[in-house]
């Protein structure tokens, strides 16, 4: 996975930000094997969804979770992508076993 070290990407506050499967952080961003692996499974989501399916999604799915849960964090935690990336995260040889498609389990939580 490539990563670009910036001043403007991501915003305050976040750690990373994944783009079409490029990692953009802070210039002194620590880039840990947790975090790459988290992003490897959103970018394994991506393709599934041919890229611009996922954003769309993503980001419909976490309006519909901000008005059931009223609280953005809480929203961006249950959206099915970030389930499945945040509950494999520590397990480097996830995408190796990964059936495509894994995030719809989470769709209805």
């Amino acid at each position: 996975m490539k990563v670009i070290r910036n001043n403007v990407l991501p915003f305050k506050g976040f750690s990373g930000i994944n783009l079409f499967g490029v990692l953009f952080v802070r210039k002194n961003a620590i880039v840990s094997d947790r975090m790459l692996n988290h992003e490897k499974i959103h970018t394994a989501q991506m393709k599934e969804m041919c890229y611009i399916f996922f954003y769309l999604w993503y980001v419909i799915e976490w309006l519909i979770r901000l008005i059931q849960m009223k609280d953005a964090h809480k929203a961006y935690r249950w959206i099915s992508f970030e389930v499945e990336a945040y509950g494999n995260e520590l397990d480097l040889n996830y995408l190796k076993s990964r059936k495509p498609w894994s995030w719809t389990k989470w769709i209805s939580n």
